[in-house]
Parts: C-alpha cells; sequence; structure tokens
C-alpha cells in the first residue's frame, strides 16, 4: 500500500512551552488515523506542515513519496495542495451564502443562483454528507454547529481529494453527536477510498472514524496506541 503521508523525525517550534513534535507517522492509502492530545495551534501547525505550507525545523514530512522540501514554488505547492481536503474553522466558507451555495463554490463562483448542474452536484454532495434537506437553503451562520460542519466537509471532499485532514473538527459540536460525525466522515472516506488523518481532543470522534488511533506523547513525539484497535505504525 503506498504511502500519502509520512512524518519522520520531525520538530516544528511555533510559541508554544515546546515545539510540535512527530517522531513517526506513516499513512497509507485508504487509511484512517486520529492522533489525540494536540491543542488548537498544535494540530493547525501538524496540518500546515503535511499539506507543506511551512517545513519542518527537524526531520521531514512527505506526502505521497515527495518531500516537502521539495517543493519548489508556490504553483507546485498549490498543485500539491490540491490533493489535500481540508476541514478546518480556517478553511473559508461564506456565512451569508445558503448551504447549497457553498457547496456549489468548488464547482462555480457563479453561485447566485448556482447552474442547475452544479446545483446539481451540490446537492449530491449534500446528501453523501447527510446534511437534511431542510438546512441546504439556509444561510450558513443560522445553521446549528453540526449542521455547518457537514459543510464543511463537503466542501473539503467536492474536488476529490487523495487525504482528509481534520483539524479539531468537533470542537464546536455537541459532545452527543461526535459519534454521529465521525460515522459519517467514516463513510465518506470509505465511499470516496481516501485517506483521514484527525488531529484533536475528540475521543469519541477519533473512535467513530474506524481507524487506528493515537495519542501524542509531547515530550518525545511519540504517538501511542490509545486502547482498542489499532495497526502498528512502525515499518
Amino acid at each position: 500500500m503506498p504511502t500519502v503521508l509520512e512524518f519522520a523525525g520531525v520538530s516544528k517550534a511555533f510559541g508554544g512551552l515546546r515545539p510540535l513534535r512527530i517522531a513517526e507517522l506513516r499513512v497509507g492509502a485508504g487509511e484512517r488515523a486520529a492522533l489525540l492530545g494536540l491543542d488548537q495551534p498544535m494540530a493547525e501547525v501538524f496540518v500546515n506542515l503535511a499539506t507543506g505550507a511551512t517545513l519542518p525545523d527537524e526531520g521531514q514530512v512527505t506526502q505521497f513519496g515527495r518531500p516537502t522540501s521539495a517543493i519548489a514554488d508556490s504553483a507546485d505547492w498549490l498543485a500539491a495542495v490540491d490533493r489535500f481536503g481540508i476541514v478546518s474553522d480556517r478553511a473559508v466558507v461564506l456565512a451569508q451564502m445558503t448551504a447549497v451555495q457553498n457547496l456549489a463554490m468548488p464547482f462555480t463562483l457563479d453561485i447566485e443562483p448556482p447552474p442547475a448542474a452544479e446545483r446539481a452536484r451540490a446537492e449530491a454532495i449534500a446528501r453523501e454528507v447527510e446534511l437534511p434537506e431542510a438546512a441546504w437553503e439556509r444561510p450558513l451562520f443560522e445553521l446549528e454547529a453540526a449542521a455547518a460542519l457537514r459543510v464543511r466537509l463537503g466542501r473539503a471532499v467536492a474536488l476529490d481529494p487523495e487525504i482528509l485532514l481534520l483539524e479539531h473538527a468537533t470542537a464546536t459540536v455537541a459532545r452527543s453527536l461526535a459519534g454521529e460525525i465521525g460515522a459519517v466522515v467514516r463513510a465518506v472516506a470509505e465511499r470516496r477510498r481516501i485517506a483521514v488523518v484527525s488531529v484533536g481532543a475528540d475521543e469519541a470522534f477519533a473512535r467513530a472514524l474506524g481507524g487506528r488511533v493515537v495519542a501524542l506523547d509531547p515530550a518525545t513525539g511519540r504517538l501511542k496506541p490509545r486502547g482498542g484497535w489499532f495497526r502498528a505504525i512502525r515499518r
């Protein structure tokens, strides 16, 4: 199975008490991994390292067999980051626009209203992420956190990425819904055969993803099994 994302001996200072350290992480095509124990600043650094937006101070991050240090320029980086889908509060959405308009944006900038073909694609994604039809025509700012997260998930997978990164995805969602959202992410990933890496602190969500669950030891950067089913990430 080809490796789509690998961290090896990585360290990155970001202004916290200690740098973010990841001793070893390997994610194969179609695999799912949840990393617990990363606060929001650390999770942001992890995602930026994974996408090549920043480089590690030590060690190496490899995407699809290529180190991020080999990214030559902005065009090269954009081509690389297009292979990722990112679910994060930092990802741009238009709060005044409806859920369907936001889901149509990856396909067209003509969203008032979206053309019929693009609207149909947006509605198909809304169904895939199990967004209730009653929410489709509501502005994003009116939606409950779980529904808004489904829109962000739909946006992240709209252009068929090879790997999905989730950055504290359920931070604003009611704890009782974490497992339900995790199950939706799992179903989408399995249907699309894409890899998933979740970073955060929500263990119920991590379990619902159905892959391996590990906890970060921030002092050493080692990822330790968090009970339950776990496939070793060592070579």
